[in-house]
């Protein structure tokens, strides 16, 4: 393996036959869940469909992935599936359809694409990114975090000598929080792979989010951080997020905009 130093040096100079190895593969964009914070947009457009100065949230998203080179994307659906099916054409994505969404968290998600995980991105429809932060070419894997202070509920991260995640607490007062996309190198992906496997049937697990999958297997499940300034990363958990950077969001998304 190269050292982070020297990769960085091929990047710039784009001696990308260096590299082949640290290519991203592909993405996975999750966006089965029914969104019950963005109601009343949410009963009748996914939270991912709508417009936010705009532009359609997951087609954004899905072009800045474009644009970075990653053309093999796999977005999962679930809630008003039918919906999201006209992006296949639009932007030759794959759609994957998630029929638990109503019962399960997004770890029903991921289950359905074990066999696509490699170097991918795993990415959530209610992040915006102002400017694209997507890359080519990633060294490690890692989640994206952004520092804050005051915080109430969010999950902070410390990191162990060696860079690596080594504990996640809820609602720490000050540090780094998970936010935006989260990038699986290839010996990641096979080490979830194998957790999932071995967590099958156990029925904890398919009622959080998939990071609390992860945070229960630090042991095993290597992430470094990578830390992005906090304008850098929006995420659209409720309606009001969505309102407050876009003042015309509710103008934009009334039922009759939708079609």
């Amino acid at each position: 393996m190269i050292s982070r130093s020297e990769f960085n040096e091929y990047v710039n100079h784009k001696q990308y036959d260096y590299i082949e190895q640290y290519k991203v593969t592909n993405a996975i964009i999750l966006a089965a869940g029914k969104s019950k914070r963005f109601k009343p947009i949410s009963d009748y457009c996914p939270k991912g469909l709508s417009i936010v100065k705009g532009e359609v949230l997951v087609e954004r998203q899905i072009k800045q992935l474009q644009a970075a080179g990653i053309t093999d994307i796999t977005l999962v659906v679930g809630y008003k599936k039918e919906m999201f099916f006209y992006l296949e054409d639009k932007y030759n994505v794959k759609i994957v359809v998630n029929e638990q969404y109503d019962t399960q968290d997004n770890v029903s998600s991921l289950r359905l694409v074990l066999d696509r995980l490699d170097n991918t991105y795993i990415c959530s429809v209610d992040n915006y990114y102002p400017e694209n932060l997507f890359n080519a070419y990633e060294y490690r894997g890692f989640y994206s975090t952004i520092y804050v202070e005051n915080n109430t509920d969010e999950w902070i991260v410390t990191t162990d000598e060696y860079g690596y995640i080594n504990d996640v607490t809820i609602g720490a007062p000050s540090g780094h929080i998970m936010l935006g996309f989260v990038y699986f190198d290839r010996q990641f992906s096979e080490n979830f792979r194998q957790v999932i496997l071995d967590v099958e049937g156990i029925d904890e697990y398919n009622h959080h989010v998939w990071e609390y999958l992860y945070m229960k297997h630090l042991d095993r499940l290597k992430l470094e951080i990578k830390e992005f300034d906090k304008t850098s990363i929006l995420e659209f958990d409720t309606l009001d997020d969505a309102i407050y950077y876009d003042k015309d969001f509710l103008a934009n998304n009334v039922k009759d905009s939708q079609g």
